[in-house]
């Protein structure tokens, strides 16, 4: 089977949202140190491999939106596509704590060639989305309760902008009205670095956009994907409306 380092899905739905997923995938492609990083499967399960439950969010809500999904099928640890290409993570050698052995000496022109065959493809299709002159950016991540060493996180849901606020401004509020969310705002990460997905094809443009965090243990299965789909969902649609983008 030919390798993709991509997913599209209701390419043709006509619903305003392109709904992205930058770290859908913990898979590392065979051309890649023959398929292994050099980590045990633990390791390649937790959310420094991937976005845990993300994937499956955002395919539910291009569903429950009726908008296209582009998604990445690459690891993160392969080459980050939510980074920019001279970010120094662009392709990370330790991350929480664990030693990535296939990065070790990957040296420039090993970058280059994850570049080109996962990291660039994928960011055509963004493009290629993003472009439609309708289009608001949703891009769908998940984060960990508790970084190795650290203190848990409170937020269940974390929206991060930049200072772009058109969009973000109301899903907050409409999130902090269902009363029973602990929302961050610019958490658990700051909404905006130089070169990352949103940064790229929607700050760059003026075009309207929110990233949402989602605590992975929240939508680690199929169910919880589904019932934050399904949650999720109207809020997104309330916020829009609110916006007036």
């Amino acid at each position: 089977m030919t390798y993709t380092p991509y997913f599209v899905h209701g390419e043709d739905r006509p619903g305003r949202w392109l709904v992205t997923c930058d770290h859908a995938s913990n898979l590392v492609p065979p051309f890649v140190n023959g398929g292994d990083l050099g980590l045990p499967r633990e390791d390649m399960e937790r959310h420094i491999a991937y976005d845990v439950g993300a994937y499956g969010l955002a395919q539910h809500l291009g569903q429950l939106l009726n908008s296209p999904v582009v998604a990445s099928n690459f690891s993160r640890l392969v080459i980050d596509p939510n980074r920019g290409e001279d970010d120094p993570t662009l392709l990370m050698k330790l991350y929480d704590g664990t030693l990535i052995p296939a990065n070790r000496n990957a040296d420039a022109e090993e970058t280059e060639r994850r570049l080109t065959l996962c990291y660039r493809p994928y960011h055509e299709q963004l493009a290629r989305f993003a472009a439609l002159p309708h289009a608001v950016i949703l891009s769908v991540h998940s984060f960990t309760r508790q970084l190795r060493g650290r203190d848990p996180r409170p937020w269940q849901v974390g929206v991060l902008h930049t200072e772009d606020t058109r969009l973000s401004d109301p899903l907050i509020a409409e999130l902090a009205a269902e009363g029973d969310l602990c929302v961050g705002d610019n958490e658990p990460y700051g909404g905006h670095l130089p070169g990352d997905a949103v940064d790229t094809h929607a700050s760059a443009f003026g075009r309207p956009n929110v990233l949402i965090e989602v605590r992975n243990d929240l939508i680690a299965d199929h169910e919880g994907q589904r019932a934050w789909a399904e949650r999720l969902a109207p809020v997104l649609v309330r916020a829009l409306a609110r916006a007036g983008v």
